[in-house]
């Protein structure tokens, strides 16, 4: 199967909303905007993408805490593309990015990074923009493998 993984830099367009799972686990969603500049016959055009942005777990709620619209951000993640009904009860095709890191652009700004404790249990328990080596979380991928944070000498 072929990897999808998508890395994108953008400004958030709106806050992030968090909700959670009746389970409890949280969902953060927001969009981004991505901008490209380029020339063609010497005149600069631009062209803006606009992308949902969906994190689950502590990632998603530290994004949350962390993240307000114009914030510029790096996503990475998984595009992915699910089918839902409207309130009409119309068939409806999303096309979103299920994120696995986040974290805040520093090209023009700085940051401040607050470690948050590590979740209990294993596999996908979280991560996060100010998580910093904690995996990410929000589906059952299982086999991942997350490093230490701790040097190896």
């Amino acid at each position: 199967m072929a990897d999808n993984t998508i890395t994108l830099v953008g400004n958030l367009t709106r806050d992030p909303e968090l909700r959670f799972t009746t389970g409890g686990k949280g969902v953060a969603s927001f969009g981004i905007a991505v901008g490209r500049r380029y020339q063609v016959n010497g005149e600069w055009q631009e062209q803006t993408s606009y992308f949902n942005i969906v994190a689950w777990g502590q990632m998603g709620e530290n994004a949350a805490a962390t993240f307000t619209k114009g914030m510029r951000v790096i996503v990475s993640g998984r595009l992915e593309q699910r089918e839902y009904q409207n309130r009409e009860g119309e068939k409806r095709t999303a096309i979103e990015i299920n994120a696995d890191e986040i974290g805040p652009s520093l090209r023009w700004a700085t940051a401040s990074v607050e470690r948050t404790p590590r979740a209990e249990g294993g596999g996908n328990a979280g991560g996060g923009a100010r998580g910093g080596s904690q995996p990410a979380g929000g589906n059952a991928g299982g086999g991942d493998y997350f490093p230490s944070d701790e040097e190896p000498f």
